[in-house]
């Protein structure tokens, strides 16, 4: 067995130990990797840079060679750190590669060109169909986004020819997708030509209608705003109000002042001019609008560059004019003469209805001319007043108009409210004027209530009834007073009944029910008349001495008949 490695150097920095003498086997930490970390699964790596030490360490202030000579070597937990950091990752099966065969193809193009064109091709039908489309004309095989793709990728020369060249020095290899793309639209006659007389035949009504609509917005919106009433009836209340402000007679203003109605503010209450003047307007012209509703065209006008609508109608007559050069290079190679007959008829309704167009433009821009003049406005600016600018002025102010009435019209109803609710306060629902029909008059000659016309002699009797059924209890005079009052409450049943057979035979009905009611609430025992804990504490505090009360108030003889005088106060 060899000896035991040598301990580690003191902590003093000394010298490293000397190495064992020879036939010493090394220690065991010298052992290669593969027979020391013995794996059975397969770890996740560690993707370090691995330091190398030289062979001849330095010596330096800190010690000898790198700190890493002077660790001590740690025993880990192989199999633990084998379980925790074992590898999930599926190896996929190698498959053995034989000799690679390279598919080859004629790639001329460049990478970009050449998948742009692929892109391309994922949105087009077949290069067969597009060739036979494009010669025909056919507008079901290819749309017009389709014709503007196949644009952006017709060939050059230089293109064609590098193909050519390369498809000539390689009969047997196959063009790449995109190069036999090119090669095919290459092989249409007068390609450029078709597809640009193609795509202006397909563009021309959305060219056209992009130019012809907002002409006839405009035309229509001078109309509106030209018979709009209140429109007039605003621009008199304004001009009134500025005169006034400005101590001036002036017989009218530029409409651009429009812009800044809403910017004037009074001085109390910080409302703005358009304010009173929307006031102003709704309190004496009840029948006026809103303006801004009855303007739409004004408002879709002022959305439209008219300036960039002239360009527009510049480039649609030169697209029209190429496209009858495009229309001569097509016909030296069609032989279809149905084909070429209808392109012709097309172009020449288009030329006519261009001519048609640059006029009718022509005169609209005339007339806005002379409608500003009509609203006052200089002759020297009126070429200077943009046709959107204007539009914009107008239909802004028109908008801020409606909302400025708005908020007047609603405060106006929670006024007419508020005073509604002032003329009814403190009266009965059934008072007012919505309710006076659902309530029938009272007639004067209606009887009062039974028991309101009941006559006073019946009522006398019974009061008289009561006093003597008093007097006659003087037998018990010897009781406690409220001994005396509960027999009164005992007794009472039959001497009711008595008084009530006693009692004349005129009265109604009303007086007999009152009369059993109060019979009852007086024979009720003290269980059960007892009322909830207020009424007992309220009615102990109202109540008076029962006996000062019937001493000032009673003769001698109720006082005795009650069991009151001074002998049946001793008991």
């Amino acid at each position: 067995m060899g000896c035991p490695p040598p301990p580690p150097p003191p902590p003093g920095g000394g010298p490293p130990p000397p190495p064992p003498p020879p036939g010493m086997h090394p220690p065991r930490s010298s052992q290669s990797p593969d027979t020391a970390f013995s794996k059975k699964k397969k770890t996740v790596k560690l993707f370090w840079k691995e330091l190398k030490q030289p062979d001849s360490p330095r010596k330096c202030k800190f010690g000898r060679g790198t700190v890493w000579a002077s660790l001590d070597k740690v025993n880990v937990d192989t199999a633990k750190l084998e379980h925790l950091f074992e590898s999930k990752a599926k190896e996929l099966p190698v498959a053995k590669k034989g000799a690679e065969v390279k598919k080859s193809e004629i790639l001329v193009l460049d990478p970009k060109r050449s998948n742009a064109i692929n892109i391309g091709m994922t949105v087009l039908p077949a290069v067969h169909v597009i060739k036979t489309a494009i010669l025909s004309f056919d507008e079901f095989a290819i749309n017009k986004e389709g014709i503007e793709k196949i644009l952006t990728m017709t060939p050059t020369e230089e293109e064609k020819q590098k193909i050519q060249e390369a498809q000539l020095a390689n009969p047997d290899v196959p063009l790449g997708t995109a190069e036999q793309f090119l090669l095919t639209l290459a092989s249409i006659s007068g390609l450029t030509a078709r597809l640009q007389l193609w795509a202006f035949k397909l563009n021309y009504e959305t060219m056209e209608k992009e130019i012809a609509e907002p002409l006839f917005d405009l035309k229509l919106g001078m109309e509106q705003l030209a018979r709009n009433k209140t429109f007039k009836r605003i621009l008199a209340t304004l001009l009134a109000i500025g005169n006034f402000l400005n101590s001036t007679s002036a017989k009218g203003f530029e409409l651009s002042y429009l812009e800044k109605v809403t910017e004037v503010k009074d001085t109390v209450h910080r409302q703005s001019l358009l304010h009173h003047t929307c006031n102003f307007v709704v309190e004496n012209y009840p029948d006026t609008s809103d303006v801004y509703s009855e303007i739409p065209a004004i408002t879709r006008s002022a959305k439209v560059e008219f300036e960039q609508l002239s360009e527009n109608l510049v480039q649609l007559e030169k697209k029209c004019k190429a496209s009858w050069d495009n229309l001569k290079v097509v016909a030296k190679h069609e032989t279809k003469t149905l084909l070429k007959n209808k392109m012709t008829e097309f172009l020449k309704d288009c030329t006519e209805r261009i001519i048609i167009l640059k006029v009718v433009h022509r005169r609209i821009i005339n007339r806005f001319h002379s409608f500003l003049l009509y609203l006052g406005q200089p002759s020297y600016s009126v070429r200077d007043m943009k046709v959107t600018q204007f539009c914009k002025i107008i239909s802004e102010f028109a908008l801020e108009y409606r909302t400025a009435r708005e908020r007047v019209l609603t405060q106006k109803r929670k006024r007419a409210a508020h005073r509604e609710r002032t003329k009814t306060r403190g009266k009965l629902i059934t008072e007012t004027e919505k309710f006076s029909g659902a309530v029938p008059a009272q007639p004067q000659d209606i009887t009062a209530p039974v028991s309101m016309v009941t006559e006073p002699e019946p009522s006398q009797e019974e009061h008289e009834n009561m006093k003597n059924l008093l007097i006659a209890n003087t037998d018990h005079c010897n009781l406690r007073r409220s001994r005396a009052i509960r027999s009164l409450g005992r007794v009472s049943p039959s001497m009711m009944a008595v008084a009530k057979e006693d009692s004349p035979s005129s009265q109604d009905d009303a007086t007999d029910e009152i009369m059993d009611r109060l019979v009852k609430s007086v024979t009720q025992n003290p269980t059960e008349r007892q009322s909830s804990p207020k009424t007992r504490k309220r009615s102990r505090l109202n109540r008076k001495s029962l006996r000062r009360t019937l001493k000032s108030g009673l003769s001698s003889d109720m006082v005795q008949a009650l069991g009151l005088s001074k002998g049946s106060e001793q008991l």
